[in-house]
């Protein structure tokens, strides 16, 4: 279960409030949950919207997630 999650963002502030929100979205959660069952629209939406043209800010937090989850169970052999 995931306890704490950090991020390191460059970019626009939609970025930046996208990759915040999928850090709160995450914790407390399983990672084969997170793995299976986690979207760039759940952070669309806890987010109240994103004007369309930044729509790509919610993907490229989904995509660093799922990017760091495969990294953590590389390193722990999982």
């Amino acid at each position: 279960i995931i306890t704490d999650a950090k991020f390191k963002t460059f970019g626009c502030g939609s970025a930046i409030a996208a990759s915040s929100m999928a850090t709160e979205l995450i914790k407390g959660r399983k990672i084969d949950d997170l793995q299976s069952n986690f979207t760039n629209d759940q952070i669309v939406d806890a987010l109240g919207g994103l004007p369309p043209v930044k729509i790509h800010c919610s993907v490229l937090a989904h995509e660093a997630l799922k990017a760091a989850l495969d990294d953590y169970k590389t390193r722990k052999g999982l």
